[in-house]
Order: structure tokens, then C-alpha cells, then sequence
């Protein structure tokens, strides 16, 4: 009884230690999400939290002063006199604020405390992120400014043909060395596979000037193929040994049986031990995909930050360098940015777990 209930005060501690890790993470991205769809001049003056109901100062009366107002001297309103500044920070008396909302057309707004919600949305900073054209961005004074379109479409769909071969070929190429170190016998075999775990340890970095050296020579360097090598380069080590783990886990007597009626190797890996290790392969690819689709190093050295060829870590740098306190452009790109590791992941989910579980313990 004493162990149980140790054990159902351990099992509800953890619960709520993950439930606030969780709450944590979503609120953030419940932000960005809500963030990229408001319009600039929202983002600019107000919190994405002002889309819930809140008490907030609303506009109730305008005052147009008279178009030759001297802002340097003191300015009437309604029998009172302000300063410029205190008319620019608002200034409030008798619950109501007074504070400029155009201060060039000389108009003084009125506001009360009310009640209120902020519920415009927009698909304009989308647009604006993802094509090469201009857009009018509407600024918080009324004004409007044109923006030139940061061509992250393009972007996009670069990140795609790099990170979709990037992940299927170490994977695939990985699979069958896990087979061959667990289950066949040859010469060399412990010593290739020790070699193969060491790398996990050799920071890739140290390999970038001698692979680019190689591939300006070979004439790699700028195209897909070669950074679809370098990745799979990189990821192989982990892939086999993740891989590995997961293989030896079969039980031998199901390849002894394949092998009485006759398999080949090759049968054997496609209909057995694919299908078996259907979890593990699930995790390590979406690991895999995780770290092609966020690279930015590789992808800067092997393939450059060319328009044609840049992936989407290289857009959202420079669109974070060029228009850092465009917030409205920055949370789009970032959600854009997110959005396909997010239906990766939620597609893989399911064997998410297993898979791991699976290729982190040898049996």
C-alpha cells in the first residue's frame, strides 16, 4: 500500500512537472501563431494577448485643434493646458486619458478604460513573406509604408528538395549497414563499426574546409547533390548506431527461419527486418529531418546563400538582420519555418516512442 501510494504521488509529480513543461512551450507558439496573422499596426501598438477580452483604453471622443497649434508652446484641451510630451505619453485626468492620435493633423483622442477585444487578422504578412512583391503595411499613426516582399516561397520549397533526399538516403543507406553489423559475418566487421561510433564524437566542423577544398574540385560545391552527400555524410554515424541497436533487437530464430526457406539477404532485410523496425526508422527520420531542415552551417558552405539556392535558415537570418523590428514579417517567417517539421512530426508521432525505446537500448 505504502509503495502505491509513493508511486501514485511519483506518477502525479511527473504529470505536473510535463504539464507545465508543455504550458511553457504552447503559450510561445500560441503567440507566434496569433503574432503572424495580426496586422503590423497591431503588432507595433498591442500584445498578441489582446485578442482575449481585456481592459483597455478605447477612443470615446476626437478633438481637432486648430491646424496653426504651436506644439513648442502649452496646448489647450478641453480648459486645460499639456505640454507636447505629456500629449505624446498621454496624460490622464478624471479617468479619461488624453494623447495623440495624429499629432501632424493636430487631432487629440479621448479615451476611457473599456472592456474590449483585438480581433483583426490578416493574411497580408503571409503574402508579403512568401512573394517577391511589393505591399502597403498600414503603421499605427494611419500612415502606410511599401515593403518589398521577402521571396521565402522560394525559399521553402528549396529547404524541401534539400531536407526530403537528405533524410531518405543516409537513412536508407544506414538501414543496411545496421543489418550487415548485427546479423552477417565478415572481415573487419567490429573494426568498421567502432570506426563508425567514433565519428559520433568528430564535431563536423572540422571536416567543412577539406569537403569544400574536394568539392570545388569536383565541382559539387552550389548544387543539391552535393549537399545531399554532405548531409548523409554527417548523419550516418548516428543513423547506423541508432539503427544498429534497433536491428539487434530481433530475435535470431526469425532469421534462422528465413533463412531454411531459402531468403536471401535482401528478401530478408525488406520483409523482415524493415517491417520490424518500422518505429526506430520513424524517430531517427524525424530526427534527421529536424537537423537538415534547421541547418544552417552546411547549408552555407556547400551550397550557398544564392536567391536560386538559399534554404529557409539563410532567409529568416537575413530577414532577421535587414528588418529585425518588422515583428509582423519575423512571426510569419518563423511560423512558415515551422510548419513542415510540425506535420512531420505529427504524422511520425505514433511510433515516435517505440522507435526510441527501441534503438536506445542493445539487446
Amino acid at each position: 500500500m505504502r509503495r502505491s501510494r509513493v508511486r501514485r504521488k511519483g506518477n502525479r509529480l511527473v504529470n505536473i512537472v510535463l504539464a507545465v513543461i508543455c504550458v511553457i512551450w504552447l503559450i510561445p507558439t500560441i503567440g507566434l501563431l496569433i503574432s503572424s496573422f495580426r496586422p503590423a499596426a497591431d503588432i507595433l501598438s498591442t500584445g498578441w494577448w489582446t485578442i482575449f477580452p481585456h481592459r483597455d483604453w478605447q477612443t470615446v471622443e476626437r478633438i481637432e485643434l486648430p491646424r496653426e497649434t504651436d506644439l513648442r508652446q502649452p496646448i489647450e484641451v478641453l480648459g486645460a493646458t499639456y505640454t507636447d510630451e505629456e500629449l505624446r505619453a498621454g496624460v490622464t485626468v478624471d479617468g479619461r486619458r488624453l494623447i495623440w492620435e495624429n499629432r501632424r493633423a493636430r487631432i487629440v483622442s479621448v479615451q476611457e478604460k473599456r472592456w474590449t477585444t483585438t480581433l483583426r487578422f490578416t493574411l497580408q504578412n503571409y503574402e508579403t513573406v512568401l512573394g517577391g512583391k511589393q505591399y502597403k503595411i498600414a503603421l499605427p499613426d494611419g500612415s502606410t509604408k511599401t515593403e518589398q516582399g521577402s521571396g521565402m516561397g522560394r525559399s521553402f520549397w528549396n529547404t524541401v528538395a534539400v531536407a526530403v533526399p537528405s533524410t531518405i538516403i543516409p537513412v536508407f543507406i544506414a538501414s543496411f549497414a545496421a543489418y550487415a553489423f548485427a546479423w552477417l559475418r565478415f572481415p573487419g566487421r567490429r573494426v568498421m563499426f567502432v570506426i563508425i561510433v567514433a565519428l559520433l564524437v568528430v564535431p563536423l566542423q572540422v571536416a567543412l574546409i577539406p569537403i569544400l577544398r574536394d568539392y570545388t574540385v569536383l565541382g559539387l560545391n552550389g548544387t543539391y547533390f552535393g549537399i545531399w552527400l554532405a548531409h548523409s555524410a554527417f548523419g550516418l554515424p548516428l543513423i547506423t548506431y541508432f539503427m544498429y541497436n534497433a536491428v539487434r533487437q530481433i530475435p535470431r530464430d526469425l532469421f534462422e527461419s528465413a533463412f531454411m526457406d531459402g531468403a536471401s539477404n535482401f528478401t530478408t532485410f525488406s520483409r523482415l527486418v524493415l517491417p520490424l523496425t518500422v518505429p526506430s526508422l520513424a524517430s531517427i527520420c524525424i530526427f534527421q529531418f529536424l537537423w537538415v531542415w534547421n541547418d544552417y552551417l552546411v547549408a552555407l558552405i556547400f551550397l550557398g546563400s544564392l536567391p536560386d539556392v538559399q534554404v529557409l535558415s539563410m532567409n529568416i537570418a537575413g530577414l532577421a538582420g535587414s528588418r529585425g523590428n518588422d515583428w509582423h514579417l519575423l512571426t510569419a517567417a518563423a511560423f512558415v519555418s515551422m510548419l513542415m517539421p510540425l506535420a512531420v512530426f505529427f504524422t511520425l508521432q505514433r511510433y515516435f516512442v517505440r522507435g526510441l525505446m527501441g534503438g536506445s537500448v542493445k539487446g
